[in-house]
């Protein structure tokens, strides 16, 4: 979804898998075709113009990544190519292994090899599934979605914890294999080998928008970020010790109430602008602080955020909202998850107590939970795996570990 969203923070989402894949050793190409019209962050509007997005996408590898700067395809519409050419890009799919739809939100290649494993990587669990279960009014194509997401072979998720008993994801009988985002290390080598200013604050990057309609389950409404927000709004006022940032972007966003709250309230269309500007902030950041989607939080997930994933491969701490991610990731040392307020003020203050002993903790964290050769190589072996479906289904045995 980088064209479709040519943002830093997008850019990283998403470009990490061709990094760590390539890090790896595998031969690994950036394709999309999302049938929208991208998003043209200086216009700040969609436009039928793909000029920026070309450049972001090309800008990105030959800067990040120049051996693969030739290994791009950007698809407008499914209609005309940017990057490789549709001919060099039909034949790398005529023998293509694994399709990895990370977000489901690319169509299948026209030229796709019948015996390539298509994988549908879902980032943003419990909306998905349930999105899936009740096909709401609301969501445009919903029904066609829900058939591409099944034709894939193989079904990844973000929801760590989608099969512990107190989990409330629906799992729609489908074989759910978990994984969680990745950073390549070396990408953030340089920001970890650079202290913080001294004015440096806790940040985060976060977007303020709602869903298009109810999200409900089971007689329950889930939300988005704004009742996260609420639950801890005024976490400066009780930690004035410590300065607290948030960048917000998207539409309808309190800024005044949120600057009302006593935090330094940035719009974070600029900072995240180009890659480099979304690492920079990193950079000034003294470690994060950030909630995550109600989504996330209620249904007991276990998801892990792509954004936390680079602050802590660039060696700043983080205190990020307790989704069920500690049972899979540990808490404590480098990165503390909160769900009340007394833990988020406890976490902050240990860390800038002790921020040097933190920032080391924070880069081993990432070193064994979220390096490509941790969260990848088992990925792909699970991929190729025997299929294990959901233990609610009749006569399949359920997964282990």
């Amino acid at each position: 979804m980088v064209g479709q969203f040519p943002l830093g923070g997008v850019a990283w989402d998403y470009f990490h898998y061709c990094l760590g894949l390539h890090e790896l050793g595998h031969e690994v190409y950036y394709h999309e075709d999302t049938w929208v019209w991208p998003y043209d962050p200086i216009k700040g509007y969609p436009t039928d113009d793909p000029d920026y997005t070309v450049r972001f996408i090309r800008d990105f590898f030959d800067a990040y990544a120049p051996h693969l700067s030739g290994n791009w395809h950007y698809l407008l519409l499914h209609d005309k190519s940017f990057g490789m050419t549709r001919e060099r890009f039909d034949e790398v799919c005529r023998t293509a292994d694994l399709f990895i739809n990370v977000s489901g939100a690319c169509f299948f290649p026209d030229q796709l090899n019948p015996r390539c494993l298509k994988v549908f990587m879902d980032t943003d669990p419990g909306y998905n599934q349930i999105v899936m279960a009740t096909r709401p009014a609301w969501s445009e194509h919903v029904d066609r979605w829900v058939r591409q997401v099944r034709d894939h072979d193989r079904h990844l998720t973000y929801a760590e914890n989608i099969y512990a008993a107190d989990c409330l994801i629906p799992r729609l009988g489908l074989d759910w294999q978990i994984t969680r985002p990745i950073a390549t290390l070396g990408s953030w080598q340089s920001i970890r080998q650079t202290p913080p200013p001294a004015d440096a604050a806790f940040t985060t990057v976060m977007s303020w928008n709602y869903f298009r309609g109810k999200l409900e389950y089971n007689g329950r409404e889930f939300g988005a970020k704004a009742p996260e927000y609420d639950k801890f709004h005024d976490l400066p006022t009780r930690v004035p010790e410590i300065p607290m940032t948030l960048a917000v972007g998207g539409y309808h966003q309190p800024a005044e109430q949120i600057r009302a709250d006593g935090w330094n309230w940035i719009e974070a269309r600029e900072l995240t602008r180009t890659a480099d500007n979304y690492m920079r902030f990193i950079e000034r950041s003294l470690g994060e602080w950030s909630i995550a989607k109600n989504v996330y939080v209620d249904t007991l997930s276990g998801w892990f955020s792509c954004r936390t994933a680079c602050y802590l491969a660039a060696g700043r701490p983080a205190v990020v909202q307790e989704t069920g991610w500690s049972r899979y990731v540990p808490s404590g040392r480098g990165v503390f998850a909160f769900s009340t307020m007394a833990e988020a003020m406890d976490g902050l203050r240990r860390i800038h107590g002790r921020w040097k002993e933190h920032a080391q903790a924070a880069y081993d964290v990432a070193r064994e939970y979220l390096a490509p050769d941790k969260v990848l190589s088992p990925m792909i072996e699970s991929i190729y795996s025997s299929p294990r479906r959901d233990p609610a289904t009749p006569g399949i045995i359920p997964p282990s570990g």
